[in-house]
């Protein structure tokens, strides 16, 4: 199984206004305080947490998973490289917050079912899980013609998923993050050749070289477009 390495390094979704606006974001839907106590699954490189760590400065600090370790995690925040269904089974922390940002595409069906009744026993009460995943309609990220056959295809599952967890959790309310993005397109496609997202990690050499090329000739040096995510909330 290939890993996402890139997805927050050194891009927009790394940068200090989108971790300032995402977190500003989280802080409308959830109240954060010193006594939080937050799990992040498939934290990456901590980006998110590590700010509210140093933002609310936790009684116990904020946790993350994730089964890549990256070499520039964040150090004031505690990191576990585990599968989130082993660290949930083993662990009995009632969390305030469990968040999941652009993950959930990663599991099976049976895997994401297990994990979601995980969640719900590892909530504390009054406790939140909020679910981030790429905007299904209206996409408007910049792809290629093969990147956007996967995405396309990526994004139907990722619909078929939301559904099952929207079962799971009866009582949700939806929400939607968005960050305008401007982006140089050396710095876009430097990305693509990095497969900073799942739809590319299995296109060949070959194809993400065709792929480039066809961004160069589509986009102008800067690029611009909204990133949308869209974020089920539910409070136990």
């Amino acid at each position: 199984m290939k890993y996402l390495k890139n997805w927050d390094n050194k891009n927009w979704l790394s940068s200090t206004k989108y971790i300032f606006e995402f977190c500003k974001f989280l802080n409308s839907k959830v109240k954060i305080s010193d006594k939080t106590q937050i799990l992040d699954i498939g934290c990456g490189r901590a980006n998110i947490i590590s700010y509210l760590q140093k933002k609310y400065k936790f009684d116990k600090k904020a946790i993350g998973v994730d089964i890549v370790k990256n070499k520039e995690i964040k150090k004031n925040i505690i990191f576990k490289k585990i599968d989130a269904i082993k660290y949930l089974r083993k662990t009995n922390i009632p969390f305030d917050i469990i968040l999941i940002k652009q993950t959930i595409h990663f599991f099976k069906i049976k895997e994401l079912n297990k994990l979601i009744n995980l969640i719900k026993k590892s909530l504390a009460p009054n406790g939140v899980v909020l679910i981030f995943s790429l905007k299904i309609n209206h996409n408007e990220l910049p792809v290629f013609s093969a990147m956007k056959k996967k995405l396309d295809k990526s994004l139907v599952r990722d619909k078929y998923l939301i559904q099952i967890i929207k079962k799971k959790f009866v009582k949700y309310k939806m929400s939607c993050f968005k960050f305008k993005v401007t982006i140089s397109r050396k710095e876009y496609t430097d990305m693509l050749r990095k497969r900073y997202i799942s739809c590319l990690l299995n296109l060949s050499k070959k194809q993400i070289k065709k792929g480039i090329y066809e961004i160069n000739l589509k986009f102008k040096k800067k690029i611009k477009f909204n990133d949308v995510l869209d974020c089920l909330i539910y409070k136990n």
